[in-house]
C-alpha cells in the first residue's frame, strides 16, 4: 500500500531507518513550525506557501532536497557530503547532521518569508 502521509512513509521504511527518519522529521518540524506536511513526488515535503524541503530514503543514503540556493549557501558545511544542484546525500552509515539540517531548513523558511523561493506547493 502506498503511503499517504509522512508518518506512513516513515512507518513503511525498514526498522533500522525509521529512527533516522523520525529524527529528520522532528528536526524539520522544529525548524519550520506550522509548515504544512504532505507527500510530493512520493516524498515527504514541508511547505509554507511553497515547498521548503523534501527528503527520500534511497538504498545508500537519505536524499535531502532543500533547493539550489540552500546547497550553495551551505557549500562549506556540506563539503563532506555528495551534493548536486538542489540535493544533498546523507549516507546511512554516518549520523545525520541534525544541527546543520536545522540551519538549512531555517534558511529555507527565511527565503520563503522573503518570497525568494521558486518551488510551487
Amino acid at each position: 500500500m502506498k503511503p499517504k502521509t509522512i508518518e506512513e512513509y516513515i512507518d513503511a521504511a525498514s526498522p533500522e531507518m525509521q529512527e533516522r527518519l523520525w529524527k529528520l522529521h522532528d528536526t524539520i518540524r522544529t525548524a519550520a513550525p506550522g509548515a504544512s506536511e504532505a507527500l510530493k513526488w512520493s516524498m515527504p515535503a514541508y511547505s509554507y506557501q511553497k515547498i521548503l524541503v523534501a527528503f527520500a530514503v534511497l538504498k545508500n543514503h537519505i536524499g535531502f532536497y532543500p533547493m539550489p540556493s540552500a546547497v550553495k549557501a551551505f557549500k562549506k558545511d556540506l563539503a563532506k557530503y555528495k551534493t548536486a544542484q538542489g540535493s544533498i546525500q546523507f549516507p546511512h552509515d554516518r549520523p545525520l547532521p541534525l544541527p546543520l539540517i536545522k540551519k538549512i531548513v531555517r534558511f529555507r523558511v527565511k527565503e520563503s518569508k522573503e518570497g525568494t523561493i521558486k518551488w510551487r506547493q
